[in-house]
């Protein structure tokens, strides 16, 4: 998994990179495809339950699980990308989101606050801890900052299976849920809307979006639950 992780790390620093105006998202699959491929690793989304991609690519008001295509970014977009790679027997998954060009404040503050809540997320992925623990603090950060967390949507466990148990909200009630042991490994993800939480998925079955139209921003780790601090398998040191 440390090495699953270490491919989807590599191919995110290298989109971080790439990804600018004037860019369709299919041209950021088909780049992140190419480096999964050559750095040894197989594009884990592609066919996963039918979906048609190997990376899912959702800009502004799109939450999760856009379908790359023709569509160019602009300046002032922000655009979430989630990877996940195969290699060996096990998964790799994370996520990120750019700005693109200029963005405007809540843009700016989206991301950010999305990224924290993450991490905060990931400081409770410690044994003995609970499993809403993660959840709570997520949601705490995030709705403190004026935004809302999707609930449509969760984090997972990962390992053998792109996704396993336990699902992992991003909102709960601290203290509850299964104790975390050991060597269990985590896909943490808060989905963060500008708005209020509500997403519809569109006619091609897979696009979420938000409800009320406003921004929305997507960031994501595998982690490696510890006696102490977390380790984060899809970031490089």
């Amino acid at each position: 998994m440390s090495m699953s992780g270490r491919i989807v790390a590599q191919v995110i620093d290298s989109l971080k990179k790439m990804v600018a105006i004037g860019v369709t998202t299919k041209e950021i699959e088909d780049f992140a495809d190419e480096r999964i491929k050559a750095l040894g690793g197989i594009p884990a989304f592609k066919g996963y339950r039918g979906y048609p991609s190997s990376v899912c690519i959702s800009v502004n008001e799109q939450v999760v699980h856009g379908i790359p295509s023709d569509r160019k970014l602009k300046d002032g977009d922000i655009v979430s990308i989630d990877i996940g790679v195969f290699l060996d027997g096990f998964y790799g998954d994370a996520a990120v989101t750019i700005s693109i060009g200029t963005i405007d404040k809540e843009a700016a503050d989206l991301i950010r606050v999305t990224e924290e809540s993450l991490y905060l997320g990931i400081e409770n992925a410690v044994e003995g801890k609970r499993l809403y623990d993660i959840s709570s603090a997520i949601q705490k950060h995030v709705e403190e900052n004026g935004f809302s967390v999707v609930r449509l949507f969760v984090g997972h466990g990962i390992g053998r299976e792109l996704h396993e148990e336990p699902q992992i909200p991003n909102y709960g009630v601290p203290g509850q849920g299964p104790r975390l042991k050991r060597g269990m490994t985590l896909a943490i993800e808060p989905m963060v809307n500008a708005g209020g939480h509500e997403v519809i998925v569109l006619e091609d079955g897979w696009t979420a979006v938000t409800k009320d139209g406003k921004r929305s921003a997507h960031f994501e780790h595998t982690v490696l639950v510890t006696q102490d601090k977390p380790r984060i398998l899809t970031k490089n040191n």
